[in-house]
């Protein structure tokens, strides 16, 4: 497997960098300047026809589902499917996040059944077999994590999520602060929490972090800074501890670049809207533009139920901030295992949230569809409408069943129709069409 950080720091623009820069609209030749600046990676997988993906600065903000079984829901068949499904409705990445089963059945079927680039947290995993050998969490072997790490980037795992920015440093932040309304809400990270604790050790994973790097730079797996203290409720956002795994994460993103590793910084999951922009600001300045990975945000905590909503108010903002991947939510979030209608639900939700962001961010690109769109429906072109539409499938289904007696309209307004009966008058006054570029 070429690296692509090495490549493009060497100069070569590689295949990969083309499929990026063609299906950015930008030239292949910046696509490999940002790769060797650490400011764009790019995840590819390792079966069949793999789908290639940019993220970074610059390009579009990209959306990643998780699916994976827990203790009691344990399906392989199901999470299959909604891997599937995931990438029907138009995510860009998967994350595998089984927790029970056979884990290295699971990855590698579930590996087998997408096209688009598969990473997961090695940390579940380590920490299951474990449980299941010694029926004690905190007995973790920090040699066995580092062989599970390179069994699964062997197995063709696109990117790690590697909880490194957990520290002694970071856990004294915590305690000093001496509260947290939502607690720990990283699985992975608040069981090395309790394996640092138990044994009085430091993280393995940021005591050697140059043996993270050295196994993910061998397989080009792009290393994604975990955040194993992330805030869990609004009212813990931008907390010292917070921060303290956050300046940890930027310095470790820097060092991974220097050693030859793709690497991306991971945001908090719930954020007030007010913080949004403060918090990605923080970011790329102290990592110097590494991409950066943000869980939802949630800008309240109490939508569950409908939190997908409640994520697409605070991926728009994310990504108009210039975000570069949103993890999406489902409407299952904090309340269950999500199943296949969530899996679709949450894609598409992210999906419009992180374009509406783009709008700005990628403003004369992103928008063009917009402003084709709008002058489409001015003049009733509707199979052109579709092409441009993100969910043409969902907008047919509505408008077929609820069609209009009129020829051009749609049903909400029938003959009041503004743009029908403006079309006449309109044009005469403008005296042409000044605006139909």
């Amino acid at each position: 497997m070429d690296n692509q950080l090495l490549l493009a720091q060497q100069g070569q623009i590689s295949a990969e960098m083309r499929q990026v820069a063609e299906r950015e609209g930008l030239e292949a030749e910046l696509i490999r300047e940002r790769i060797a600046a650490g400011q764009i990676v790019i995840l590819s997988g390792r079966h069949g026809e793999q789908r290639v993906v940019g993220i970074g600065k610059g390009l579009r903000t990209k959306i990643n589902a998780s699916i994976g079984t827990s203790s009691d829901f344990c399906d392989v068949e199901h999470e299959k499917r909604k891997a599937v499904i995931a990438e029907e409705n138009g995510a860009d990445t998967l994350m595998e996040l089984s927790a029970a089963g056979n884990l290295d059945d699971i990855r590698r079927q579930v590996l087998s059944s997408v096209s688009i680039p598969v990473g997961n947290v090695p940390l579940y995993q380590a920490f299951c077999d474990t449980i299941k050998k010694h029926k004690d969490a905190t007995r973790l072997d920090p040699e066995a994590l580092f062989d599970l790490i390179e069994q699964q980037c062997a197995d063709g795992m696109a990117f790690m999520a590697v909880h490194c920015g957990i520290n002694m440093f970071s856990l004294e932040r915590m305690q000093k602060q001496g509260y947290r309304y939502g607690g720990l809400c990283s699985k992975g990270g608040t069981m090395m929490i309790q394996w640092m604790l138990k044994n009085k050790r430091e993280n393995p994973l940021y005591e050697q972090f140059d043996r993270v790097c050295a196994i993910l730079k061998k397989y080009d797996t792009v290393l994604s800074l975990g955040n194993g203290i992330r805030a869990g409720a609004i009212h813990d956002s931008m907390d010292r501890a917070q921060v303290a795994e956050l300046i940890i994460n930027c310095e470790l993103a820097e060092l991974a670049r220097e050693s030859g590793c793709q690497a991306m910084v991971e945001g908090p999951g719930h954020v007030p809207l007010d913080e949004i922009e403060a918090n990605i600001i923080l970011q790329k300045k102290m990592s110097h533009d590494a991409p950066y990975y943000m869980l939802g945000p949630l800008p309240c905590d109490c939508g569950a139920g409908l939190d997908h909503i409640t994520a697409a108010i605070g991926a728009a903002q994310s990504s108009m901030h210039g975000a570069d991947l949103i993890c999406y939510i489902t409407p299952a979030e904090h309340l269950a295992l999500p199943n296949e209608e969530d899996v679709a639900l949450g894609v598409r939700t992210a999906r419009l949230a992180a374009h509406i962001g783009d709008v700005v961010k990628l403003k004369g690109r992103a928008d063009l569809r917009d402003k084709q769109l709008s002058k489409d429906r001015r003049d009733f072109r509707w199979d052109k409408q579709f092409e441009n539409l993100l969910f043409p499938d969902l907008a047919k289904d509505i408008l077929d069943s609820r069609k209009s007696s009129s020829a051009k309209g749609c049903s909400m307004c029938g003959e009041f129709c503004a743009l029908k009966n403006a079309a006449s008058t309109l044009n005469t006054y403008l005296k042409g069409d000044k605006v139909n570029d």
